[in-house]
């Protein structure tokens, strides 16, 4: 079963003013880098609950779902 994890995010503006995720830090400590940012879109968490702006990543080879409600960051840990 899938729960909510918040996670600390480093992020920056581009000249846009769109706010892009550069890494996550996860709840033990480890840093990842976010290689690209592939899709920004209001969506809902289906499997934890929640909802706001999802980013749709590419962290090391995988594609993950990064959610920014009211300003804090999760994403969907099992």
């Amino acid at each position: 079963m899938a729960r909510k994890v918040s996670v600390r995010v480093l992020a920056e503006f581009d000249e846009q003013g769109r706010l892009l995720p550069r890494s996550i830090t996860w709840e033990d400590g480890r840093r990842f880098a976010i290689d690209r940012v592939l899709d920004v879109r209001q969506a809902a968490s289906l499997k934890v609950g929640g909802s706001g702006l999802r980013y749709t990543c590419r962290i090391a080879g995988q594609v993950v779902y990064l959610f920014c409600d009211d300003n804090r960051w999760f994403m969907e840990g099992r």
